[in-house]
């Protein structure tokens, strides 16, 4: 039977999975609300919110779209602060027994140090990961997200700030080449990546000839995104040297394995979780029962194998 722990090197203190099944960031609220639903402990890391120095109020309303094959969002980063989650919200989570991902979100490099420093001295926060690919708000996310000058800019602001903890940048999928933006950042000192972001895009009605989104566009997630984001895992985990996380219409055990297949180390778990809320915890046994089967005992004897 395959130890399903999965270890990020990275910093002085990697960070350590209990299995590479984590939760996307925006999509499992701050993971207090999905505990009627499963066991938080079972699994591999809970990625919060996106957290901002001060309370966010979010695009207007509606935010949200379904597509045929996904869903459109334009949240806007709605969130109650950071204070608020390190008083309020932090201390309900099971951070001894389950890492915690703090996801940071701000307007230029200073806040993002500020908000970094803040995290850091939190023992309950296990890593940071740096929102640079928001698509949805209008400060700071698409520049920071598309200019690998802006990017590393960022990613030193929160290294310097981040003490011990692991920091992971969050890369999209929207630029010419997300091999050049993954170099950037590690470069700049990330020590792990997750890629990719939601797709930009947009959805009409005929009818009343208006946009779905009050934004009118948004990020573009679930099935439809697989594709793409596997192919750009795929050149991330061959231009750098970090550990890389996949992200993309995960809806199956199969689909964990075909991230772990391209060269990511673990996946987030994002629209599925809309779909059916105890979605993510049956996708970890669901992988353990999938490995049995295929005999994989060791992560390392199957990531990144692709024969091309």
């Amino acid at each position: 039977m395959i130890d399903m722990h999965v270890t990020l090197p990275g910093g002085l203190h990697p960070l350590t999975l209990n299995n590479p099944v984590m939760t996307a960031s925006g999509t499992f609220g701050y993971g207090v609300e999905f505990t009627p639903y499963g066991d938080l402990t079972k699994l591999g890391g809970i990625v919060v919110k996106g957290l901002s120095l001060a309370p966010r109020r979010g695009n207007p309303m509606p935010r949200v779209a379904e597509t045929p094959c996904g869903m459109l969002n334009a949240v806007g980063l709605q969130n109650d602060g950071v204070d608020y989650f390190v008083r309020t919200t932090l201390p309900k989570l099971p951070w001894r027994e389950v890492p915690i991902v703090a996801n940071l979100y701000a307007c230029d490099p200073g806040e993002f140090g500020e908000l970094a420093a803040v995290l850091a001295a939190e023992e309950g926060v296990a890593a940071l990961e740096v929102n640079i690919s928001c698509p949805n708000v209008k400060e700071g996310g698409v520049i920071f997200g598309q200019d690998p000058r802006q990017a590393a800019k960022v990613t030193e602001a929160v290294k310097m700030r981040a003490g011990s903890k692991p920091v992971i940048v969050k890369l999209s999928p929207n630029v010419t080449d997300i091999a050049h933006m993954a170099r950037a950042v590690e470069d700049a000192g990330a020590d792990v990546l997750s890629c990719i972001n939601t797709l930009t895009g947009m959805g009409v009605d005929i009818n009343t000839r208006k946009p779905l989104l009050a934004n009118v566009v948004g990020g573009l997630s679930g099935p439809a995104i697989k594709p793409v984001a596997l192919r750009c895992v795929w050149q991330v985990a061959k231009a750098v040297s970090i550990p890389v996380i996949g992200i993309g219409g995960i809806t199956s055990a199969e689909d964990v394995l075909e991230f772990l297949l391209v060269g990511a180390h673990a996946v987030q778990v994002g629209t599925a979780n809309f779909i059916r809320p105890d979605f993510v915890f049956r996708l970890v046994d669901d992988l353990a029962a999938l490995c049995e089967r295929m005999g994989i005992e060791q992560w390392d004897d199957f990531r990144g194998t692709l024969k091309v």
